[in-house]
C-alpha cells in the first residue's frame, strides 16, 4: 500500500464508528499489519487475505483484549475509510 494513510484520522474515524477505544484499535491494526506482511505473494503478486484467518490471527495475540465482534467492527470501519479514499477495495 504506498498510498499515506493519516493513522490519527483512520483511529478516529474508526473509534467514531465503533466506540472501541484508541488503544485498542492501534493494536489490532498493529497485529492486523504484521499479519499482512507475512502472507504470501500469489503468482500474480497479490496478497489474498482471509478475514477469517485475519481475525483468528488478532485474537490469539498475547495482551490482546478483546472480542471477535469488536475485532471484525475495526476491521470493517477500517476497510470503509480505505474504501471511502479509494486505498483498497474488495475482489468478487
Amino acid at each position: 500500500m504506498s498510498e499515506q494513510i493519516n493513522m490519527i484520522e483512520l483511529v478516529k474515524h474508526i473509534a467514531g464508528q465503533t466506540k472501541a477505544d484508541p488503544k485498542l484499535i492501534e493494536q489490532v491494526l498493529g497485529h492486523e499489519q504484521s499479519f499482512i506482511n507475512n502472507a504470501k505473494e500469489d503468482k500474480n503478486g497479490e496478497v489474498n487475505i482471509d478475514s477469517d484467518e485475519l481475525v483468528d490471527y488478532i485474537l490469539g495475540r498475547p495482551g490482546l483484549k478483546s472480542d471477535e465482534l469488536t475485532v471484525e467492527a475495526i476491521l470493517d470501519a477500517e476497510m470503509d475509510y480505505l474504501m471511502d479514499k479509494g486505498i483498497a477495495g474488495y475482489i468478487d
